[in-house]
C-alpha cells in the first residue's frame, strides 16, 4: 500500500522548470503553426481605399484627402453591409501605418457605452492627447488622431450635444467620423460641422463580382444561379452575403451550395408557402387561413420576413388592382409598426391574411 502511495506521490510532483521550458516551447511552437479561422468578414475587408467597391464619389474625396495627409470631420451614412466602417479603417490605416494605427486611432461602437459620461470622458481625454511619432516607412503622418464613433444614431441626444464643443475645441489634434444608418437621427449641429456621404447599396453586378471572387479563394463550389440567389436574399448587404456564403459552405462541407441551403440559411420564406397563403386567401375559406397561418408560426418563420415577402408578392402581382394593393400595403404598415411594438405574432399574420382574403375574394380584379 505504502509503495502505491510513493508512486502516486512521485506521479504527481510537479515538472521541473526544464520539462516545463521544453513543454513551453513545444506548445508555443504548435499554437504558431495553427492557423486561427477568422470569418470571412473581416479575412476580405477593403485593407485600402482602392479596394472599397461602389463608392466612387467617397472614394475620390478620401484620395485627395489622403494625398494631402488632411482630413475633414465625417459623416457617413447609408444602409448596413456598405462599406462605411470598412472605408474610414482602411483610409487611417493609409494615413498612419499599421505602427500608429493603434495609437491614433479611437473606435467606440455601440456596444460601448457611449453615454454623455463617455463623451466627457474617454472621447475629451483621447481628443486632448498630443500626437507624437512619425511612419517607419518615411511616409508624411498628419499631425492628428481619428476618433470614430460607429453607429452614432444610437447615440442619446444629450451625448451628441456634448460631442459639439470638443469637435470644434480640439479641432487642430483629432478628426472624427460619425458613421449611422439613419442621417435623421444625428442632431443638425453635428452634422454642420462634418462633410456628408452618403454610401448607396451596393449594386447586384458588384456583389456578384465579389461573391465570386471569395469562393474561387475558398475552394467553394457554387453556381452562378446560388450566387444571384444569394445577392438577391441579401438586398444589398454585402456582409450578409458574405456571411451567407461562409454559413452555407460549413454546412455543405466541400459539396455544392444549392438554393434551398441558401433559403434555410438565411430564413427566407420559400416561394410556395408564400403562393399557399395566397390560394389560402382566394378560397374564402377561414378556416384555412388559421391553418396556413398556425403552420408558419409552428415552422419558426419569423413574422417580419414574411411581411417583407408578402410586400413584394402582392406588388407584383398582375391580377391585383391598385386599389387592392393599397389597401393590403397599409395593412402590412399597420401590421409591421405592430410587431416593432412587440404584438402578438398569431394575431398580426391572421389579421393580415384576413385583409387579404377579403381583397382577394371581391373579385374586382382589374
Amino acid at each position: 500500500m505504502q509503495a502505491f502511495l510513493k508512486g502516486a506521490s512521485l506521479s504527481t510532483k510537479p515538472p521541473s522548470t526544464k520539462d516545463r521550458g521544453v513543454a513551453a516551447t513545444a506548445g508555443s511552437s504548435g499554437e504558431n503553426k495553427k492557423i486561427k479561422p477568422v470569418p470571412w468578414v473581416e479575412k476580405y475587408r477593403p485593407k485600402c481605399v482602392d479596394e472599397v467597391a461602389f463608392q466612387e464619389e467617397v472614394v475620390a474625396v478620401l484620395k485627395k484627402s489622403l494625398e494631402g495627409a488632411d482630413l475633414p470631420n465625417l459623416l457617413f451614412y447609408g444602409p448596413p453591409g456598405t462599406g462605411k466602417t470598412s472605408t474610414i479603417l482602411a483610409a487611417a490605416r493609409e494615413l498612419f501605418g499599421p505602427e500608429l494605427f493603434r495609437l491614433r486611432v479611437l473606435e467606440l461602437n455601440a456596444s460601448d457605452e457611449r453615454g454623455i459620461q463617455v463623451v466627457r470622458e474617454k472621447v475629451k481625454s483621447f481628443a486632448q492627447l498630443t500626437v507624437s511619432g512619425s511612419r517607419s516607412d518615411g511616409k508624411p503622418c498628419p499631425p492628428f488622431k481619428i476618433v470614430i464613433l460607429d453607429e452614432a444614431d444610437s447615440m442619446t441626444s444629450a451625448a451628441q450635444a456634448a460631442l459639439r464643443r470638443t469637435m470644434e475645441k480640439e479641432s487642430k489634434t483629432t478628426r472624427f467620423c460619425l458613421i449611422c444608418n439613419y442621417v435623421s437621427r444625428i442632431i443638425e449641429p453635428l452634422t454642420s460641422r462634418c462633410s456628408k456621404f452618403r454610401f448607396k447599396p451596393l449594386s447586384d453586378k458588384i456583389q456578384h463580382k465579389r461573391l465570386l471572387d471569395i469562393a474561387e479563394k475558398e475552394n467553394v463550389k457554387i453556381s452562378d444561379e446560388g450566387i444571384a440567389y444569394l445577392v438577391k436574399v441579401s438586398e444589398g448587404d454585402l456582409r450578409k452575403a458574405i456571411t451567407f456564403l461562409q454559413s452555407a459552405t460549413r454546412l455543405t462541407g466541400g459539396k455544392e451550395i444549392v438554393k434551398k441551403i441558401i433559403t434555410d440559411i438565411a430564413g427566407v420564406i420559400p416561394a410556395e408557402t408564400i403562393d399557399g397563403i395566397f390560394v389560402a386567401c382566394q378560397s374564402g375559406s377561414f378556416d384555412k387561413l388559421e391553418g396556413v397561418v398556425k403552420d408558419l408560426i409552428n415552422e419558426g418563420h419569423a413574422a417580419t420576413q414574411l411581411v417583407n415577402q408578402l410586400h413584394d408578392a402582392v406588388v407584383e402581382n398582375e391580377n391585383l388592382s391598385d386599389k387592392q394593393k393599397s389597401v393590403i400595403t397599409e395593412k402590412l404598415a399597420e401590421v409591421d409598426k405592430c410587431l416593432a411594438d412587440g404584438a402578438d405574432e398569431h394575431l398580426q399574420l391572421t389579421s393580415l391574411c384576413a385583409t387579404v382574403m377579403q381583397q382577394l375574394t371581391q373579385n374586382c380584379y382589374k
